[in-house]
């Protein structure tokens, strides 16, 4: 979309813009053969992705070996800590969201969790930090499951935690893993609240859960609330634009995962505008952008942080009626 709306309006600086897609299906075996590709055989200036946080952590030294500037779409904070030279990301932290959650859950009276996550490298990455902060904000973790991505039911791991003194769940995990526990949830009748990850910006998730999604919070980009926005909000007007023209070029809701890759691209074409195409200025360029207006969030990037935001980047976010509001 943003590649066609570029050059219907004559390219950059007269030259089009090309965007070369490899499809990584997940594997870290094939991210790797496809950056390779892109970077030895497409010469491409930069690489947008990918959108997951293993794929990512897979092909970061090869960005390092060639001096290519990598911006990730995918979530985990140890892409961009320590800070690597050349890769940078455009997601919210997986610490910023677990962050948010104990807030909520503080505020709510909650001290005592039960976490779940999938054996990915994002569920493994969001497990570590929802450990790593729980001690920090006063959270006890009582209960701590994990299960397969492709698991289709989880009522084992839930009755376990139904034995437990937990005062809510925080599951940590993509589709369908995400849907499978609030069925299995509702189908016990746990009352419990239940807080998802940043992973579940995607409107789709919750409608394929029904009823179950009701109640359901968690920490999400203003993307899923732009038409509820103020005015006078700094990113309503990227927001609104952006969900419109993708809802009429794909004729779906739009998610937060592909603001992910709208940002990273727009960062590119950004430095493209202002220094064109030699690998290592758009880094340069990136690195120094301040007050970068995004779907994400407003980003600050800057030598010693290569992410950009802060929590305040997220919103609380609930399920009503099948649709995301503001958190009660």
């Amino acid at each position: 979309m943003i590649e066609e709306q570029i050059n219907k309006q004559g390219g950059i600086n007269g030259h089009p813009l090309q965007v070369i897609i490899e499809d990584t299906a997940g594997d870290e075996g094939k991210t790797v053969l496809a950056i390779k590709k892109l970077i030895t055989r497409d010469k491409v200036c930069a690489v947008i992705g990918p959108s997951r946080s293993g794929s990512t952590m897979a092909v970061i030294a090869l960005a390092e070996q060639y001096k290519v500037p990598l911006i990730s779409c995918a979530a985990a904070e140890q892409i961009i800590n320590p800070v690597r030279k050349w890769v940078f990301k455009t997601p919210e932290s997986d610490a910023d969201a677990v962050r948010r959650i104990y807030e909520k859950a503080k505020d709510m009276n909650i001290s005592k969790v039960a976490i779940m996550s999938a054996t990915t490298g994002f569920g493994t990455a969001g497990r570590e930090q929802l450990i790593k902060i729980a001690g920090e904000m006063g959270i006890t973790i009582v209960a701590d499951e994990t299960y397969n991505p492709r698991d289709t039911d989880m009522t084992a791991q839930l009755t376990k935690i139904k034995g437990t003194d937990a005062e809510a769940i925080v599951n940590w995990s993509i589709v369908p893993a995400q849907t499978t526990v609030m069925r299995n949830r509702k189908q016990l009748d746990m009352k419990i609240p239940l807080f998802q990850s940043h992973g579940f910006g995607n409107i789709m998730y919750a409608k394929s859960a029904g009823d179950a999604a009701e109640g359901v919070m968690f920490p999400g980009g203003k993307l899923l609330i732009a038409d509820l926005l103020p005015d006078t909000d700094p990113q309503k007007a990227v927001l609104t634009k952006y969900k419109s023209d993708y809802e009429e070029m794909f004729k779906t809701d739009v998610s937060t995962f592909g603001g992910y890759a709208y940002d990273a691209l727009y960062l590119v074409i950004d430095a493209l505008k202002a220094v064109g195409s030699e690998r290592e200025k758009i880094r340069d360029h990136v690195e120094s952008r301040k007050g970068f207006i995004g779907i994400t969030g407003v980003f600050n990037y800057s030598a010693d942080d290569h992410y950009g935001l802060t929590k305040d980047a997220f919103e609380m976010l609930g399920i009503k009626d099948g649709r995301f509001v503001p958190a009660e």
